[in-house]
């Protein structure tokens, strides 16, 4: 399932935040990185499942993307982490 948010956050930041959020947060579905660059995470985690995230500025903040089989609720509950854009977009 992909997953999709605008925050106002800017993309290295969301990646941080992601990587401590997804191994310290939720242990019990934990997953760490394995791959990154400036605007994308890998994490692995349970039964070798990955979330695949990826960020974009827009207009009013940064588009962050994820991508999931197995992480569908983790995804989502990081996400209601991130604080709204400065703008909504069009």
């Amino acid at each position: 399932m992909v997953h999709e948010v605008v925050t106002a956050l800017d993309g290295a930041e969301v990646l941080r935040r992601a990587k401590q959020f997804f191994t310290e947060r939720v242990p019990m579905q934990a997953a760490f990185p394995e791959e990154e660059g400036p605007g994308f995470l890998t994490l692995r985690g349970q039964g070798g499942e990955e979330i695949a995230m990826a960020v974009m500025s827009v207009s009013g903040g940064t588009r962050v993307r994820a991508s999931t089989l197995l992480f569908d609720q983790t995804v989502d509950r990081f996400f209601t982490t991130l604080p709204a854009p400065l703008e909504q977009p069009a």
